[in-house]
């Protein structure tokens, strides 16, 4: 997650092992809850092509699109204010307070769909999601919180179209920039 191991290496569970003082057991575990989660790939560290990238980030988009449609409609006033807490910590927090403010903003959304399959399934992403966050966070992304800001308003408002429309937006944004970054 934090980019020590490079895109294409081989994992060999014995070495990993020995270098974090555990037993294999671990180590395999661990390597196949990050198979379920797409960051390895037989046994060597994922390098997504740009198309897998965009494919992941087509689904994001479906469910997040959707998640903040319900959010829209649904949203207790208790979680609309923290989404608006989370748009002033993006603008005036740390780096890392931004990351966890960004995860935040978008777990609230999507646990308002009360949707156990669409969470489940996002959650399974949130690896993936973590590295995509941390490079447009890292990187400064122009107009990230500006967008945050506007999908919150567009909550706060019960504007259920525009709230889908501008997450879809956002994270068409998110990849592009991604894209962007990764291909330099």
């Amino acid at each position: 997650m934090n980019g020590e191991l490079s895109r294409g290496t081989k994992l060999v569970e014995e070495k990993l092992a020995s270098e974090l003082g555990v037993s294999r057991t671990p180590i395999r575990e661990a390597i196949r809850k990050l198979e379920q989660e797409g960051l390895i790939q037989e046994k060597r560290v994922a390098n997504p092509t740009e198309t897998d990238l965009r494919n992941i980030f087509q689904v994001r988009i479906l469910l997040e699109g959707f998640a903040t449609r319900n959010a829209a409609m649904y949203m207790n006033d208790t979680n609309i204010e923290r989404l608006q807490e989370c748009v002033q910590i993006g603008r005036n927090g740390t780096s890392e307070e931004i990351m966890k403010a960004n995860e935040e903003f978008h777990g609230l959304i999507v646990q308002a769909t009360n949707n156990p399959v669409m969470i489940d399934t996002i959650d399974r992403m949130q690896s993936i999601i973590y590295l995509f966050r941390k490079t447009v966070v890292l990187y400064k992304r122009p107009f990230l919180i500006d967008e945050h800001e506007e999908i919150y308003q567009a909550i706060l408002n019960h504007d259920s179209d525009l709230a889908e429309e501008l997450m879809k937006k956002h994270l068409q944004a998110d990849l592009e920039f991604c894209l962007h970054y990764l291909n330099q």
